[in-house]
């Protein structure tokens, strides 16, 4: 391999680079007035909340306390959301009180 092969591969290297990241700017006009990106961003949060609603309480065994913390997380979380209307709020709370139920009552 010469010197003129590693400085072209190198170029190449870059204008790859490059193109990734300048294409969101170039293409922020497109993606704010499409409709269909409208709409995933306005769906997205709530897809989130109902895998990590599925996924906590799918395997969650109603004998004894095990159910104690999911059941605790999801009320948390939706009266956060409720009450805040904020996703990051919302997602933190319910994991944290959750994640203090499951280890508190020995999980």
């Amino acid at each position: 391999m010469n010197v003129w092969h590693s400085v072209l591969l190198l170029v190449v290297i870059w204008a790859i680079t490059f193109a990734l990241r300048a294409a969101p700017l170039v293409a922020r006009r497109w993606l704010r007035d499409n409709e269909l990106v409208r709409d995933i961003g306005a769906l997205l949060p709530v897809g989130v909340m109902v895998i990590l609603t599925v996924y906590t309480i799918r395997d969650t065994s109603y004998a004894g306390y095990d159910w104690v913390a999911p059941f605790v997380g999801v009320v948390v979380t939706v009266v956060l959301h409720l009450w805040r209307g904020n996703v990051l709020l919302s997602l933190v709370g319910g994991v944290a009180s959750y994640s203090i139920l499951y280890f508190t009552l020995g999980g």
